[in-house]
């Protein structure tokens, strides 16, 4: 595969620095840039200077480290299953608290390449700040390994700490960045899609508590006047059926020229997720995959996706970061974890552009203020006037032709009703939660979801208002 122009420079600067005595690198390329290939071709060529012995990759998730694995394979010719006579292996993060001393007495006795794929998981500068992965990566990994290379497309923390390996300028605390290839520069080099974000909004929103009833004029007053939760809003039902029924006609509009275009819905549980399949098959007579950790082998689910032609997949926690399914062109933002990390990686699932002939991606979500926050500042990265930010009146009807089409009526009754409660509780907003870890660390929001997904291998009548914004390689010893 033919490289990019921005995959060759950062090869080219990787190389010179590990030459001139520093041993880590640390990328910043964009969600769907191609950070995959950049670091397997890196890693050949290491291995063709005669530079390295082996290659060992670390990413968040099983089906992040079966791609790399994949691609590594395929660009040095060698196996990465961690067995006798293999060049390496991948990982996921994971793996770092089951590893013993025996693996990391790997990377004394051989000159070791070891790539972190969404380092940005890994947190400390040192043991007392940092998290259960970044501590064995400073325990076992840090100066021990004779080159490292470190991959993020979103370089921050939302509990604020720092990234592990990684440098900070002075006096404003920025991370520093050997490489960056930001979303503008992609789409100025047709590497990424130009992507349009749509809010739903309504204007006259109803809470119903016993016999009192308050209107609310936008889903950012109700959360903000109201005791209505967001997870409220992403799961009730008018607001689900007006969010997929418009992302149903966009997908159908754009596989009238890419027949296997696809989209994912991003569910914030395993009820929702199953409220949300329900939904589609009762009202629009769609049928949509459901991946989830709960399945026995998910990573076999999501590669069957990537293959096939079907429209819809629905995930918990398991299509984030990393995972490549180029097919994606539209996306249902219907989780609950409101950081802009987790925001601009799902945004990042759509992005990566295909040789087919439709272009467009477009991604839905609820109004709800940090969102829409995230959304502006998407906006602000693509590199040209772009309709990245769109406002449309939207009625109920599909015919918006139509004279006597009726406003869409969304309630939320408060009267004693109970709600499902949800299997995972995450925050409502973009503040940190400390969760307990295998040994007492703590980890963001993010981490905690992926830890608990990944380890067995997360009457309102009004108008809608769119607002287009494996562990091994201990037989090599």
């Amino acid at each position: 595969m033919k490289l990019r122009q921005w995959q060759k420079s950062c090869i080219n600067k990787a190389s010179k620095q590990y030459l001139s005595g520093n041993n880590h690198f640390l990328t910043l390329a964009t969600p769907g840039a191609g950070k995959t290939l950049m670091a397997s071709e890196l890693a050949n060529h290491l291995l063709n200077s005669n530079l390295i012995d082996l290659v060992i990759c670390f990413s968040p998730s099983s089906i992040v480290s079966q791609d790399f694995c994949h691609s590594l394979q395929s660009r040095i010719n060698h196996r990465f299953d961690g067995l006798l006579g293999a060049k390496g292996h991948s990982m996921t993060y994971q793996s770092l608290l089951h590893l013993d001393g025996s693996f990391w007495e790997l990377l004394t006795r051989y000159r070791v390449f070891v790539i972190f794929d969404e380092i940005h998981h890994c947190a400390g500068s040192n043991i007392e700040n940092a998290n259960a992965w970044g501590e064995q990566i400073i325990l076992n990994i840090q100066g021990k390994a004779k080159y490292t290379l470190a991959l993020s497309g979103t370089p921050w923390r939302s509990d604020a700490a720092p990234i592990v390996l990684s440098k900070y300028t002075n006096p404003d605390n920025k991370i520093s960045c050997d490489y960056v290839y930001g979303l503008s520069e992609a789409i100025t080099d047709d590497v990424c899609r130009v992507p349009q974000i749509i809010a739903v909004d309504n204007n006259n929103i109803s809470v119903i508590d016993h016999d009192d009833t308050k209107t609310y004029t936008s889903f950012g007053a109700l959360l903000s006047q109201s005791i209505v939760s967001y997870q409220e809003v992403i799961e009730n039902e008018k607001v689900i059926n007006y969010i997929i029924s418009s992302a149903q006609k966009k997908l159908a509009a754009i596989r009238t020229k890419n027949s296997d275009a696809a989209a994912l819905i991003v569910a914030s549980s395993i009820e929702h997720a199953q409220l949300i399949s329900r939904l589609m098959k009762a009202n629009f007579n769609e049928e949509a995959v459901v991946v989830t950790y709960r399945e026995n082998e998910p990573s076999s689910i999501i590669q069957q996706f990537r293959q096939a032609s079907t429209k819809w997949i629905i995930s918990v926690g398991m299509i984030s970061e990393g995972t490549n399914i180029p097919r994606l062109q539209v996306c249902c933002h219907l989780t609950n974890i409101k950081t802009e990390m987790h925001f601009r990686q799902i945004l990042g699932r759509i992005l990566r552009m295909t040789t087919s002939k439709n272009q467009e991606a477009i991604l839905y979500m609820p109004a709800e203020p940090k969102l829409l926050e995230f959304a502006y500042r998407v906006k602000q990265d693509v590199p040209f006037e772009a309709d990245v930010v769109q406002f449309e009146d939207m009625k109920e009807s599909d015919e918006s032709h139509s004279n006597d089409v009726t406003a869409a009526e969304v309630s939320f009754g408060k009267g004693g009703k109970t709600r499902p409660s949800l299997e995972l509780k995450l925050p409502e907003d973009d503040s940190f939660t400390d969760y307990p870890t295998f040994n007492g660390k703590s980890e963001t929001i993010e981490e905690h979801f992926l830890a608990t997904s990944y380890d067995k291998v997360v009457n309102v009548f009004g108008r809608f208002r769119q607002e287009s914004i494996a562990l091994g390689l201990s037989e090599l010893r």
